[in-house]
């Protein structure tokens, strides 16, 4: 199973960037898809995540400034970023997972570079 994540780059502080993660159906329909990112000589830390019925879930960093929200028709997550900031600058991963007892079924796709200049 691939994800395939886009639309990363360079951006100046207060800029504004979108980042797009295409799944395959069977996967886009049962599972939470979401966004992560990882900063240099830091952990990977969950950015925002959507169910597949739309409710939504944000780290605290990025309240107010992300919106993530998902396309059924084409089987794809966004992420946009307003108002970024330096801190923002890390690898950004797309995700999929679907919880289950006898084992969590779990996706990633590349990362995609943030960069955001002061």
């Amino acid at each position: 199973v691939q994800l395939q994540a886009s639309g990363g780059g360079l951006v100046q502080a207060g800029g504004s960037l979108r980042l797009s993660c295409a799944a395959p159906g069977s996967i886009f329909s049962t599972h939470i898809m979401g966004w992560y990112r990882q900063a240099p000589g830091k952990q990977r830390e969950l950015v925002a995540d959507i169910l597949s019925g739309g409710s939504t879930n944000y780290a605290d960093s990025v309240k107010d400034r992300f919106t993530i929200s998902r396309d059924t028709a084409k089987n794809t997550v966004y992420l946009q970023m307003d108002s970024l900031k330096p801190e923002d600058t890390a690898v950004y991963y797309c995700n999929a997972i679907k919880y289950a007892l006898s084992g969590d079924d779990n996706y990633w796709g590349q990362g995609t570079l943030v960069t955001v200049s002061s």
